[in-house]
């Protein structure tokens, strides 16, 4: 590990929680265990946000119907089915998925933003796995405002550290669960994306809304991110209740040949 990251671990070693229940439950669901005797009339499976004793955190948001879409006031939708049923004689249950590919907690390829880097071909199969997994730090942003360059240079971010995740006031007011796509979430200003670009070392953003850039900056700032194709966004992850530190970051898209987004899962290590 970066000699800058382990003198960061051990300065905030006393920092971290080492408690071992999960952060808040997702409305309608409950974490519990099947119970070895347990019979077909009370099955109950057990949803966790935190694994291993307290130890590895699940960061990515569970896809369902009522989750934000961009721009949307409706959500997601329907975006399963169950065209193969064994209720209705198949042999085994077959689901169908379709969802746009910017849904939920998910990774931008730079074509997203840059129409000659999709003809090119930079889609998510091309993102490098050794910039999404790694060790991370995550980072509190003041709540009152974006992502701007004061806030960048506020942060007080070492060099040598590549990867971040920014938990602003989004995660505070939980727009990751509330169906109609709220504008006024926190993201990266233009100033404050060429700021993080010209005086840092990150490689990997991680933000806990829809988009790394703010609503009003939205094409200029993912421009500035994007453009030199070595940083990688990774939006809408569920940073509830996990204290400011590092960790070791993994997070692994799907490998959709000539996709410039894709549906990530991402955990966290202490």
């Amino acid at each position: 590990m970066n000699p800058i990251l382990l003198l960061l671990l051990f300065s905030l070693q006393a920092t971290l929680s080492h408690a071992t229940t999960a952060y808040p439950s997702i409305p309608g669901t409950t974490p519990v265990d099947v119970s070895s005797g347990a019979t077909a009339t009370n099955l109950i499976p057990p949803r966790r946000e935190v694994h291993g004793n307290g130890r590895i955190f699940d960061i990515s948001h569970r896809y369902s119907p009522d989750m934000p879409a961009f721009d949307s006031a409706d959500g997601v939708g329907q975006f399963l089915w169950l065209p193969n049923s064994m209720k209705n004689g198949s042999i085994a249950n077959n689901s169908e998925m379709k969802l746009p590919t910017h849904t939920g907690t998910h990774v931008d390829a730079p074509g997203h933003v840059f129409d000659h880097y999709f003809d090119a071909g930079f889609d998510v199969d091309t993102l490098d796995l050794d910039v999404l997994n790694g060790a991370a730090l995550l980072v509190d942003v003041p709540r009152d405002k974006n992502i701007t360059a004061e806030v960048m240079e506020g942060l007080h971010i070492p060099k040598g550290v590549r990867r971040v995740l920014f938990r602003t006031l989004n995660t505070d007011r939980r727009l990751m669960f509330q169906k109609e796509f709220d504008s006024s979430y926190v993201g990266f200003m233009k100033d404050g994306a060429k700021w993080l670009v010209e005086n840092t070392d990150i490689k990997l953003i991680g933000i806990d809304y829809l988009s790394a850039a703010a609503y009003d900056d939205l094409i200029p700032s993912h421009l500035v991110l994007l453009e030199g194709r070595e940083i990688i966004l990774v939006e809408g992850l569920k940073l509830d209740d996990i204290q400011p530190g590092i960790y070791s970051v993994h997070c692994l898209p799907l490998r959709l040949a000539g996709a410039e987004g894709s549906p990530i899962r991402c955990i966290l290590i202490k």
